[in-house]
């Protein structure tokens, strides 16, 4: 591939429709002339129908394998062997983590980082997915964080400007890796979501992976047949949360949802509910209350940036199954719509437009940089 564009982002795949990939197409369509490439596309999830009018490379086909620890592996073999390309640009934003390998390609200046989060399982979530494995796989995880945290760090140093998606992701890299970022808030959907009306059900639209902790919403609710559940996303986990689920009449999964029928489906809810663990930032929780709902969350992570407790949501200490039911118990439908004018202020302040101006400007700041090193 030929540079097509004056800059280009470089995320690691297209393959679900989560914050990350959402902020992708976002900034290329925000942003003129700007490119995209990735390691893989599903066309599932981001049909050709969707992709119409973005420059998108793909490195190469998605997968045969489907392992986590495959596709990065695979990912980062694709930018270390065939992004060569990527020299070519003026600018380039790298997101994600094995897309930091393209680095190795650019020459110094103009390298932006937009740090969604550490490879987690590399970093603050190592002990917790080495639980999850068997003993005889630990040495080949082992190894694979060993070398994932030798390239991505070697990767960050080629950087002349990190950012981070929240304050909570610039503590991480200031902890784990002694690094500062300029915070720079994801651009969330403030226009396209809003209040429709109160169904009276609870809807949960974190990604089914065991870290967001569904299985404890899930759990709160076989408590309370009287109210209703609506898991409306996808995973790894989703097999493992419909046995927890056990057929309760109350407790509906939808699977992973389009941009219209997520926004239909906060739109008529009560209120979201989100407990993941030490999230980086959280987009859906913006969302919701973009759409004047409440959300009733963790008091850990990104959260503590976005929802105000009492104000736009109830945060709560420990997302037992017990306490969250206690907080839907306290989320009656005279309480949301009292929310509801605080919630929509507050959403307005992480809109799109404020991220683009942001990132525009991060990106201008390089560009004085080099003048500035050229005059020296």
């Amino acid at each position: 591939m030929r540079a097509h564009g004056t800059g280009v982002l470089v995320y690691d795949f297209l393959f679900c429709r989560g914050g990350a990939e959402y902020l992708t197409l976002v900034l290329a369509e925000g942003i003129s002339k700007t490119d995209i490439v990735v390691a893989f596309r599903d066309s599932d999830a981001f049909p050709d129908s969707e992709m119409a009018g973005v420059r998108c490379c793909e490195l190469g086909p998605p997968p045969g394998v489907s392992f986590r620890a495959w596709r990065t592996l695979s990912g980062l073999y694709r930018f270390r062997r065939r992004a060569g390309f990527l020299a070519d640009y003026d600018w380039v934003i790298f997101s994600g983590s094995t897309a930091l390998e393209g680095v190795w390609h650019r020459p110094p200046g103009r390298n932006l980082y937009y740090c969604h989060t550490l490879p987690r399982f590399a970093y603050d979530l190592y002990e917790y997915y080495l639980a999850q494995i068997s003993w005889w796989q630990r040495p080949v995880f082992r190894a694979l964080v060993w070398w994932v945290r030798r390239r991505y760090e070697a990767a960050l140093g080629r950087m002349d400007v990190i950012l981070a998606n929240s304050q909570n992701v610039r503590g991480r890299l200031k902890r784990y890796l002694g690094l500062d970022a300029t915070v720079v808030n994801p651009p969330c959907d403030t226009t396209g979501y809003r209040w429709l009306a109160d169904e009276g059900y609870f809807l949960s639209p974190a990604r089914l992976e065991p870290f967001k902790r569904v299985d404890k919403i899930i759990e709160a609710f076989r408590q309370m047949p009287d109210q209703r559940l609506v898991v409306a996303s996808g995973g790894a986990d989703e097999a493992r949360l419909r046995q927890i689920a056990g057929g309760c009449a109350n407790i509906e999964f939808t699977g992973w949802q389009s941009d219209a029928g997520m926004r239909e489906l906060v739109g008529r809810a009560r209120a979201t509910i989100y407990v993941a663990q030490d999230e980086d930032f959280g987009m859906s929780p913006v969302e919701s209350m973009a759409a004047g709902k409440p959300v009733i969350g963790v008091a850990e992570g990104g959260l503590l940036e976005t929802v105000i407790h009492g104000k736009t949501g109830i945060l709560v200490n420990a997302p037992a199954p017990e306490v969250i039911a206690a907080a839907v118990r306290g989320l009656s439908a005279e309480r949301a719509a009292q929310m509801r004018p605080a919630c929509e202020a507050r959403a307005s302040g992480f809109g799109t437009e404020k991220f683009l101006a942001a990132m525009q400007a991060a990106i201008a700041s390089t560009r004085s940089a080099d003048a500035n090193n050229t005059c020296l």
